[in-house]
Order: structure tokens, then C-alpha cells, then sequence
């Protein structure tokens, strides 16, 4: 099985929210080493604990300074920008890193109303015009031309390249599942927001709906899942309590930055917020390396998957690092030494 990672650049209390983006940076150089797949980073808006909001920025920089692991947005909201800005910005991205670049769009504002407002004072119709984006992307990101009759077709994307970028559907219910099945696009599943909730529904319509297409003939889907790993059981629960705080927070409105495991042990949690806390600790794919391969290879094989993406979120980055390291070790991941030493060269996406 596959493993990649998305990276949501956290920022942490009691430090600048730019060391935020270069940890991201560091991990990713760390988690390419260590054999992952994929490296996706997020955009939001108008958040203290979520700071990456430029994920085009960022995967320019990752794609420039790691020389194997696939650089992706999970993803880019389509509806603030223009199509054809984000074709050209992607296909720049695919001159960097050639055959690395994944594409995932998303629907959702990624911010408040008020953000998405400022981002594009017509996001609200935006968002309903999502599927004709899509389309317009797909045409200026292959270079196959808009069809007779739109506005834009002469309108060309450049650089154009040798290779492109593979654009992904990204969602937590239905309707992204039916999108990306309609015009045949690979689907990823944000199962840690919705914490599971409709992915078995989401998938099935998918896999049923799915529409070969040239470059995807058959479906291929994935999920985006939080897991944290740590050299002891006690550790890593110990790590959790930083997510825990922030997911009592979060439920109330509030996008604060991550506290230490500590701080978040001593807050005054409500009776309510202490039952939440218990339903997170139940469902947390948290443990020793052992306990969370465990828990995701159930995952994957009940939900037939053959790539997982993991998120997890750590006060301290090398807990983070560590986590990754540990993940990889009990899924036997190659290192990318070793990957380029057996192709006698860098590997294929």
C-alpha cells in the first residue's frame, strides 16, 4: 500500500507563524526520504491554527528542494480564482518538478463567509459554476483546447510541457464523488473532517458512477486520514491532548493556534467538553507504530484502498517528524535512496 501525506501547516502558540511554513518544508524533505508517495499541502484563510494559504506558493518551494516525492494541493478552492490562473500556475509547478504535480481542487470556501467574500465578491455563484471550472481546468491543464463556442477558446495555458499535472476531486460528501466519477478524475475523501461520516456512501457512488477517461480508466480514490504515532502508547496519547484542545475549540468557532500537550491537560474543560474529548480519544488512530499500521490497514482494506494519506498535527514538529518516521518504518516504506538505487534512477509517479 501507498502512503502520502497531507500537511496542513499548523502554527504553534508562543511561535511566529512562518515557522510554520518552514517546518512544512522541512518535513516534506523528511517524509520524500523516507519513502511517502505524495506530499499535499492545504489552504485556509483567516486562521490562527491553519497558516498555509498559498498552497501554489508552497508546493513551489517543496517541488524545487525534494527530488522524488510528488508535490500536490489538497487542495486549491477553485471557486476564489480564475481557471485559467490556476492552470498556468500548475503547469509552471509541472515545468519545476516534471511528472510530480497533483492538482486538488476543492468547493469549499476553506475560511468564513466574510474571508471568501474578500478572496472573490463573487464566490458565492462561484461555487455554483465549480463543475464548468472544472471543465475549463481539465481543457487548459492537457492543452486539448476549450470547446466550439466558449469565450475562451483562444485562450492557451503556458508553459506548456512534456508532461502534466494530474488533477484530483477533493471532498467530504457526495457531490465531490459524483464529480469526480462524471469526468473521470481521481477522488480523495477528507475523512478526519467529517471524522468517517459518508465515506462508505461517497466511495460507492463514485466507483459505480465512474466514467474511464484517457488518462484515469479506472477509478482510483483515497483518503485523507489523521494519525499519530509515538515510541510509546502513553506518548502518543499524550501528543493527542494538543488536538484534542483544538478540536473542543474548533466546535465553538474558534481556529486558535495549537497549545502544548500540557497547557491543553490543565484547561478547564466543561463535562460536555470532556464527553467530546472521550468520543475523539475512541475513534483517534493513535498508538505505537504497531497499533496505528494496524488500525489504517483495516482501514484501507474495508474501504479497498490502495493509498492512504496521513494528517497529524503535533505541538512539537520533531514529534511530528518522528511520527512519520515511525509510520513508515512499520509499513516498510523504501527509502528514496534505496527506490533510486533499484530503478537505477528516480522512480515513476
Amino acid at each position: 500500500m501507498k502512503l502520502s501525506v497531507l500537511d496542513q501547516s499548523t502554527a504553534a502558540k508562543g511561535r511566529p507563524e512562518a515557522d510554520a511554513i518552514a517546518e512544512s518544508l522541512a518535513l516534506a524533505r523528511h517524509c520524500d526520504a523516507l519513502g511517502y508517495h505524495r506530499y499535499w499541502v492545504s489552504e485556509h484563510h483567516n486562521s490562527e491554527s491553519i497558516v498555509g494559504t498559498a498552497p501554489e506558493v508552497l508546493m513551489a518551494a517543496i517541488a524545487a528542494t525534494t527530488p522524488r516525492i510528488r508535490v500536490g494541493s489538497a487542495g486549491v478552492m477553485l471557486p476564489h480564482y480564475s481557471a485559467l490562473k490556476v492552470a498556468e500556475q500548475f503547469r509552471v509547478l509541472e515545468a519545476i518538478a516534471p511528472g510530480r504535480i497533483d492538482l486538488g481542487v476543492g468547493r469549499a470556501p476553506g475560511s468564513d463567509r466574510m474571508t471568501a467574500f474578500a478572496l472573490n465578491p463573487d464566490a458565492a455563484s462561484a461555487a455554483e459554476r465549480f463543475p464548468q471550472q472544472v471543465l475549463d481546468l481539465q481543457s487548459w491543464l492537457s492543452g486539448s483546447g476549450l470547446p466550439e463556442g466558449h469565450p475562451f477558446r483562444s485562450v492557451v495555458a503556458h508553459p506548456a510541457g512534456p508532461t502534466l499535472p494530474q488533477l484530483w476531486i477533493l471532498g467530504s460528501s457526495d457531490y465531490g464523488a459524483r464529480l469526480a466519477a462524471h469526468f473521470g478524475l481521481p477522488y480523495a475523501f477528507a475523512y478526519f473532517f467529517s471524522e468517517g461520516r459518508g465515506v462508505e456512501e461517497a466511495l460507492h457512488l463514485y466507483r459505480a458512477n465512474y466514467r474511464p477517461s484517457p488518462r484515469c480508466p479506472r477509478p482510483h480514490a483515497t483518503i485523507c486520514v489523521w494519525a499519530l504515532a509515538a515510541d510509546t502508547e502513553a506518548e502518543a496519547r499524550r501528543l493527542l491532548m494538543t488536538r484534542e484542545h483544538w478540536r473542543v475549540g474548533f466546535e465553538k468557532g474558534l481556529r486558535m493556534p495549537l497549545i502544548a500537550p500540557e497547557e491543553a491537560a490543565a484547561h478547564p474543560y466543561t463535562e460536555e467538553d470532556r464527553m467530546r474529548i472521550d468520543a475523539i480519544r475512541r475513534k483517534a488512530i493513535v498508538g505505537t507504530a504497531g497499533q496505528v499500521a494496524a488500525r489504517l490497514t483495516e482501514l484501507a482494506q474495508r474501504l479497498a484502498l490502495e493509498e492512504l494519506v496521513v494528517v497529524t498535527w503535533t505541538f512539537d514538529p520533531v514529534a511530528r517528524r518522528r511520527s512519520y518516521e515511525l509510520i513508515a518504518e512499520a509499513f516498510a516504506l523504501t527509502p528514496a535512496g534505496e527506490q533510486r538505487d533499484r530503478a537505477g534512477a528516480a522512480p515513476a509517479p
